[in-house]
Parts: structure tokens; sequence; C-alpha cells
């Protein structure tokens, strides 16, 4: 595995993982109205200026991206792995880079959990700062965790 900056022509690869995962997981958590949003709200327009401020990365299993995840300051954001990929350690992957590069600069890291990362995050020492629910035009609510940690200076596992 390896993870490494996005560049302005992954772009067609960080948005199908992106919005293949919302497709694919979503649904069993939210109502339609709200996955379409989360689908707006991650179309190539909105990450382009994240891969452009070299925010995103990408992880690679061989030849082929089977995550992604980007840094914005203190916060990791957009962390996807398409369910056919789940379950591989891809995710933990990912989130441990992510908490390391944030923790290590910021000595914290935030980050708003959909409703499916949640328990995940829960499980690796994040607690909750803010709920927050937004209407959508459909009628539909969104409704989502505002989550951080301290970042322990401890190494992650396998790593010395």
């Amino acid at each position: 595995m390896e993870i490494r900056k996005a560049l302005p022509e992954d772009l067609p690869v960080v948005g199908d993982i992106t919005r293949r995962t919302v497709q694919e997981v979503y649904p069993s958590y939210y109502p339609a109205g709200a996955v379409d949003f989360f689908l707006d709200w991650h179309r190539d327009e909105a990450i382009l200026p994240d891969i452009q401020a070299g925010e995103v990365y990408l992880l690679w299993a061989g030849s082929e991206a089977v995550g992604t995840v980007t840094l914005h300051k203190d916060e990791i954001t957009r962390l996807y792995v398409p369910r056919a990929r789940q379950g591989r350690g891809y995710g933990r992957a990912l989130l441990d880079f992510a908490e390391k590069a944030i923790g290590e600069k910021y000595g914290r890291i935030r980050l708003e959990a959909s409703l499916p990362a949640a328990a995940l995050y829960w499980k690796r020492g994040y607690r909750v700062v803010d709920m927050l629910t937004e209407k959508q035009p459909s009628g539909d609510v969104l409704c989502w965790d505002v989550m951080e940690k301290a970042w322990d200076k401890q190494p992650i596992k396998g790593e010395s």
C-alpha cells in the first residue's frame, strides 16, 4: 500500500471513489434527499480545489486506487473506501496516516462524522463536540456529528 497526494489528473478517481462510496453505503443510513446532498457536496467542482491545494490523498494497492482522504488544516474530511474494498485495512491505513499528519502539526484532530462512520471514530477515541442537522429541500433532514480527539503522540500500531 502507498498513500500519495492526488494530482489534478486524479480528480476522476477521487470523485469516483467518493461518490461510489456514498451511493453504496449512505442509503442504509440516510433518506434519498440527504444522499443527494452528499453527492452534490462531493461533486468534482468541490474536490478539485482541495486537490490543487495539496490536501487530497489516494491510497494505492498495487496499480489501483482503493481509498481517499482529505486533510484540511486540523480536520480530516472526505475519507472514503468503496464497499467492495472495505474490511481490508484500507480505511484504517488512511485514518492512521491522516491522524499522524494532523496530530503532529496541530495536537488535535477534528472531523465531521457521517452516520455510517461515527462508530468507527468512537472506537478510535473521538468524542462528539457538536451535533448538527440541516433540512434539505426535499424535507429530509441530514444529521452528523462534529468529533475531535487529542493527539497522544503514541506510535501507530506497527510503527516503531
